[in-house]
This record gives structure tokens, C-alpha cells and sequence, in this order.
């Protein structure tokens, strides 16, 4: 089974889009269609029939971009940098087929607004046959779209919005409410108006992001320089990029040397030092030197191409709350149309009330009966919230896992890289013979790339204290080295590799001592004595303090690291960082049990550097994690952080928790407007225009409230 995407236009709101996506999901092989209203885009099986989802996307004036002939935007699974574009702009200019903008609705709207002043203060002087014209006039301008998708639907049964406007519009006339169905039309208008607007300015802030993709390089062949696509670069091609130009794909420089700023890729403002033999991300802007580049990724497999894929990919995700929302819609509507028809028949019949005023109120219900406001209470602030964590490099793939991100309480950390900084360090030398530890330390490490020799060598050069060659070096797996120096032999390595040694009890004693405070011991020995030893450690990262500090603050209750390193290494980071839990001496599958017994007592969240932890990433309710984007991360984690530290995750976790807020907040507000118009008509006082004024309203605080999602605390160059 093949699944295709296409870019629709001219989708004009939430709910239409709902109803028109369950339309297409009835079709032969239909069923995994998906429409999305919030990225303006459709999935559907390659073999269902085209010319079908056309109909049903035309019957509510939204329609399929053709994509364009080569040369113009392509249309590939990965051509995301280019169409990503559209988005926005395109559903401003042609809100619906044929043109009409929300530039002419506009202006329809306005000339509607000022007949309707005068029709309205001349009403009473002039006879009926010069006012009731100039009302249709107003209301065919303000309108018609709505009656003619109206009147269509009315006769295929589907009640929709559409269909309820204009059934009340129909019989606002038909009992001559002239005025009201006039004034209904107008509003109706307006609210058409802001709810597309709504949207288009999450979607437009969206565009911005996506936009940072570069659009052509400058290829270098035989000292050529020719300007190419992006699309056509392949890997191995070298690139020249000059102080001011985007780096077009990711790879490593040859020539020159400059500084980077990388903020597109990952959200730090501060740039980014770049030499020969460095890795660069394409997307990231070179500040001053001229840079040449080898090209290591294709531009559609490079970082930021799959960032802007990613971004794209987690609007259309839906959340278990617009689930929720989505399935309520589909009864909601028919319910009030059962009620509108109660208060219509109930009260003549029984009470003794007018049919005039009863089918006028019953009238005023069905409009409390359009679930807009409630549709459009999560899309908005879901896109203005991934958006907004997007642009400080945190990716999070889709509304399902900010929803879940705004939710945890328990955060779990794996130790190494993620709070400190997974280089070992010397933190502590003891020597015991001045004139031999360090030189022949420094002849046995020189040439090895043994981690915990490079942080040996780290150590000696800080010291100033220059390697010479050693005459012959041996390894004994598992313990140490053995070598020859000067024409004396030396042992270095663990307490196993000195075997050969009676150790005195003092010497014991501190060995004993660093291995208490959690150390990783390097001894060096001769035939005789230890000569002396390096503690070596994993160097905690400046920033994990305040970071678990300030997750605390954002209302993450326990904070648990968990390590596969000793006991005593597990407690020291634990207590240097704060974290409230820690577990030593774990095994990757004993990380998994030890989240699924977290996940017992609460949402969790797992955070890794991605490459050894991909087991516990995908067992947690959510995995993050963090590093330069290695492949792996990027592909298993709910969310990742494109930096190599945590400091951007508590502001994560406080937009994530706003988005929560705001969208109950807006199902309130939404439900509640309309439970009031429904009270409102047991006294008999709802009118058309207040039943109207009440989904506006709430469209309009939505739409507001979940735009302040967007607004940032501080600039964020200070982030």
C-alpha cells in the first residue's frame, strides 16, 4: 500500500474539515485517509479515486494544488524545504476556489456592515420593498458562500454548519426577522473570517521556521564555481560558502577556518568555532571566513531537512484531547438539533406559546449547535507550542508528546553524557615519586586511544611535562600495560595488573579512599613500588545543577538518575546535581524495568543521549533525547533536543504546560458560552444574533488565547 500527499487549499474550518476527512475515509480504500486542517494537508492510499476526494473537498470550496512541473516546487516525499512554504500564504490569498481572498471577504464584509447601518436607521421610514432588497442584497454579500454549501448539503441531509446557518437564515425570513437574519449573516461572516485567520497566523509563524532552509549553494569543480539547487547536491561534492551564506547540507570543512552560528539547528545563540576536519549542519549561517565544504548527507538527509520534516510531520498528529473533541462534535450537533426542535414544537403544543416566537428561538439554538470554537480550541495552540519550543532547536514530533510533556512528574536521566559530560577527567593525582610517576605515565599513554588515556594525557600536558617514546609497550587485556622505559620495566593499569607488588598498608589505604569517593583508579608501578596513581571521573556538566533545580520549579516532582556505573560514582553526580532518586550498577534491560516501575506511580519521561539508550527512550511514556541530532536519537525519541545539554528542556516543559492550560481553558470557555445561549432560551431570550455572538465570541478568545502560546518571556537571544 502506497500512501501519497497532496497540499489542499481553501479549507475553511475545523470542523469541515473533520466531516470531509470521515467523507473520504468511506471511499474504496479510504480508510487511512487523513486530512489535516491544521497543516493544510491530505494522505490518502495511491489508489483511491481522485476525482472523487475532489468532489467531496470541493463541496465545501476547498480544493488540491497541482503540484508543479520540475523546476518549481517539487513535489517529493522530501521536498518539505519547498512546499513547506505555501502553507500559510496560499491559504490567505485563496481562502476559497476561485479566488475569493480573505482580502474580498473583507471588503464584502465592510460594504455589509455600512448598508446594514443605514438599512437599519432608515428601517421604519422607507417602505418594505425598498429596505427588504437592500437587506438581501447585504446578506448575499456577506453570505452567499455559506447559503449556496448550505443549501447543498441540506439536500444530501449533512448538517453542518453551513447547513444550520442557513436553515436559520431560511426561516429568519420566512417569520420576516429581516433585521436579525441580516445582522446573523454579517456576524457569520466575520466569525468565517477570524477562525481562518486564527489558524493562518500559527500556521505563518510555522512558515518562518521553515523557511531558514537554504536554497542554493556554490559547488566547486576543478576550482570552478558554479551556483546549484540544494536538491542536485550529492555526497563528496565540495561546497564554498562565504561570510553571510547558509552552509546548504551537512558535512565537514576542508579549508578555513570561522565561526558558525548554528541557533537554526539547535536554538543556541552564541556561534559556534569551525575548523578543518569539523562537522557542520546545513541550514547554519557561516559569520566571517570563507569555508570550503565537503558534503557528507544529501541535502533530504541532512539535520536540518529532517527537522523541517519532523516539525511538519507533528502537526498532523492528533492529540487524544482533539480525539476527544473530534468524536463529541460528531453527536453534539445532531443533539441540539433535537433540542431546537423541542423548544420549536414543545411550547405552542403544550404551553400555549406563539409558533412565531418558539420557531424563532428554536431557530437561535440550532446556531448554538456549530462545534467551531470547540474544534478550533487545540489546533492553534498545539502548532504556536511546537513552534515555539521548534525555533529553540527542540523537536518534539508530534501534539500527542507535547500534550504527554506538559503531563510528566517524573523525569529519569541516564547518567553519562546527558548530566555530565561523558569525557573522563583526572580529578585527583596522588604521586608517591616525583621524578619518575609522571614522565613514564606519559611514555605508557602517548600513543594509545584508550578514553581514559587521553584524560591521563589531558593531565600531564596541563603540567607542562613533555612524553618521550617508550622502548617497548604490552598490553594485558583487562588490566593494564606493561612496558619498558629507559631500560626499566613499569606496570600501569588497575589494582589487578599489580599483582606483582606487596602493597604497603598506607599506599592501601588510599587507593581504598578513591575508590570510596567513587573514582576510576590508573596505578603506576615499577618492579617495587606504586609510584603513584590518577583518580579519574566523568565531568559533571556546569548547567546540570540549575537545570534539575530548575525542573523542580516547573513542577517535575522527582527527578531519578539511573547509570550502569558503580554505587559510589551514582551517588556523587546524584548529590553534585540533585537530582531527588538514584540507581547505580544497571544493566540497559534493568533501565527499562526501572522506568516501568517509575511509570507505575506517574508519567514519565526518559532522557538519553540516544545511542545506548534507545531500549529505555521507547519504554517511557516519553523519550527525549539529547545530542547533535545522531540519527538514531532523532529517529527513536518522542522529542529531542538538538543541543548537547539540557538547558533548554524546563522551558519546554513550561510551554508544554501552557498549551495544556490554554486548551482547557478555551474547551471551557467554548462549552460554556454555548451552555449559557441553551439557558438563555428557557426565559425565551435568545435571539439569533446573541446565539451567533456566543460561538464568536469563543472563536475569538481561542484563537486569542492560544496565539499568547507564542509569545516569548524574554528575548530569546539571551536563552
Amino acid at each position: 500500500m502506497e500512501m501519497e500527499e497532496h497540499r489542499v487549499k481553501g479549507l475553511s474550518c475545523g470542523n469541515c474539515t473533520r466531516e470531509m476527512e470521515e467523507q473520504i475515509q468511506k471511499l474504496e480504500h479510504g480508510a487511512d485517509a487523513r486530512l489535516s486542517y491544521n497543516s493544510g494537508k491530505l494522505t490518502v492510499d495511491s489508489r483511491i479515486s481522485m476525482p472523487a476526494v475532489e468532489k467531496i473537498l470541493g463541496s465545501d470550496g476547498a480544493y488540491l494544488v497541482k503540484p508543479q512541473p520540475a523546476g518549481g516546487h517539487t513535489h517529493e516525499g522530501h521536498g518539505h524545504s519547498h512546499h513547506g512554504h505555501s502553507h500559510g500564504h496560499d491559504h490567505g490569498h485563496d481562502h476559497d476556489h476561485g479566488g475569493q481572498s480573505n482580502r474580498a471577504i473583507t471588503r464584502n464584509l465592510i460594504i455589509s456592515a455600512v448598508l446594514f447601518a443605514i438599512a437599519f436607521f432608515s428601517d421604519g421610514r422607507v417602505p418594505g420593498y425598498v429596505s427588504i432588497p437592500l437587506y438581501l442584497i447585504i446578506m448575499a454579500l456577506s453570505g452567499y458562500m455559506t447559503f449556496i454549501k448550505g443549501a447543498k448539503n441540506l439536500f444530501r441531509l449533512k448538517f453542518n454548519i453551513d447547513t444550520l446557518m442557513t436553515i436559520a437564515l431560511v426561516g429568519a425570513i420566512v417569520i420576516g426577522e429581516w433585521k436579525e437574519a441580516t445582522l446573523v449573516a454579517i456576524l457569520f461572516g466575520l466569525n468565517e473570517l477570524l477562525e481562518g485567520m486564527g489558524m493562518e497566523k500559527a500556521r505563518r509563524s510555522m512558515e518562518t521556521l521553515l523557511q531558514v532552509a537554504p536554497k542554493e549553494a556554490v559547488l566547486l569543480t576543478d576550482g570552478q564555481e558554479t551556483v546549484v539547487p540544494i536538491a542536485s547536491l550529492k555526497i563528496g561534492d565540495l561546497v564554498q560558502v562565504r561570510s553571510g551564506q547558509k552552509i546548504p547540507s551537512d558535512g565537514i570543512v576542508e579549508e578555513g577556518k570561522s565561526s558558525v552560528n548554528e541557533a537554526a539547528i539547535t536554538g543556541e545563540s552564541l556561534p559556534v568555532e569551525k575548523a578543518p576536519g569539523e562537522k557542520v549542519f546545513g541550514g547554519s549561517i557561516n559569520n566571517e571566513g570563507l569555508l570550503k565544504i565537503r558534503i557528507e548527507k544529501a541535502y533530504q538527509d541532512s539535520s536540518l531537512a529532517k527537522i523541517l520534516h519532523l516539525v511538519e510531520e507533528a502537526q498532523e498528529t492528533k492529540t487524544p484531547t482533539e480525539l476527544f473533541i473530534n468524536r463529541f462534535a460528531k453527536y453534539y450537533t445532531p443533539l441540539i438539533m433535537i433540542i431546537s426542535l423541542l423548544v420549536i414544537v414543545i411550547p405552542p403544543l403544550f404551553l400555549g406559546g406563539s409558533w412565531s416566537t418558539w420557531l424563532y428561538q428554536g431557530l437561535a439554538v440550532l446556531i448554538v449547535g456549530c462545534p467551531c470554537a470547540l474544534i478550533l480550541s487545540s489546533p492553534i495552540a498545539i502548532v504556536s507550542g511546537i513552534t515555539r519550543n521548534a525555533r529553540h532547536g527542540i523537536l518534539i514530533k508530534g501534539g500527542v508528546f507535547l500534550e504527554q510533556l506538559g503531563k510528566i512528574d517524573t523525569l529519569a536521566f541516564d547518567k553519562t553524557g546527558t548530566l555530565t559530560k561523558g569525557e573522563p577527567h583526572v580529578e585527583k593525582s596522588v604521586v608517591l615519586d616525583e621524578h619518575k610517576f609522571y614522565p613514564v605515565a606519559a611514555a605508557i599513554e602517548k600513543s594509545s586511544s584508550h578514553p581514559l588515556a587521553k584524560a591521563i594525557m589531558k593531565e600531564i600536558e596541563a603540567k607542562g611535562i613533555r612524553a618521550e617514546e617508550a622502548d617497548s609497550i604490552e598490553t594485558v587485556s583487562g588490566r593494564g600495560v606493561v612496558a619498558s622505559f629507559k631500560g626499566e620495566r613499569y606496570w600501569l593499569g588497575n589494582e589487578k595488573s599489580m599483582e606483582h607488588l606487596r602493597i604497603p598498608a598506607d599506599i592501601q589505604e588510599q587507593i581504598d579512599s578513591l575508590k570510596e569517593e567513587g573514582l576510576t583508579l590508573v596505578i603506576v608501578a615499577d618492579q617495587e613500588n606504586v609510584l603513584g596513581m590518577f583518580g579519574i571521573s566523568d565531568e559533571i556538566r556546569e548547567e546540570s545543577r540549575e537545570v534539575i533545580a530548575a525542573l523542580h520549579k516547573a513542577g517535575i516532582h522527582k527527578t531519578v538518575m539511573l547509570t550502569g556505573d558503580h554505587r559510589k560514582t551514582a551517588e556523587k553526580v546524584a548529590k553534585a546535581v540533585g537530582v531527588s532518586q538514584y540507581f547505580g550498577n544497571l544493566l540497559p534491560e534493568q533501565k527499562v524495568d526501572k522506568i516501568k516501575e517509575l511509570a507505575a506511580e506517574g508519567t514519565v519521561a526518559m532522557i538519553g543521549d540516544g545511542i545506548n539508550d534507545a531500549p529505555a527512550l521507547a519504554s517511557a511514556q516519553l523519550g527525549i533525547a539529547m545530542g547533535k541530532g545522531t540519527d538514531s536519537a532523532v529517529e527513536t525519541a518522542d522529542i529531542v533536543l538538538m543541543q548537547d545539554h539540557l538547558g533548554k528542556l524546563p522551558e519546554a516543559i513550561s510551554v508544554a504546560r501552557q498549551v495544556n492550560r490554554v486548551i482547557k481553558m478555551n474547551i471551557s470557555l467554548a462549552l460554556g458560552l454555548k451552555a449559557i445561549a441553551l439557558l438563555l432560551t428557557i426565559p425565551g431570550l435568545l435571539t439569533l444574533w446573541i446565539a451567533i455572538l456566543s460561538d464568536m465570541g469563543a472563536t475569538i478568545f481561542v484563537t486569542l488565547i492560544s496565539l499568547t502560546v507564542l509569545i516569548e518571556k524574554k528575548p530569546s537571544s539571551l536563552s
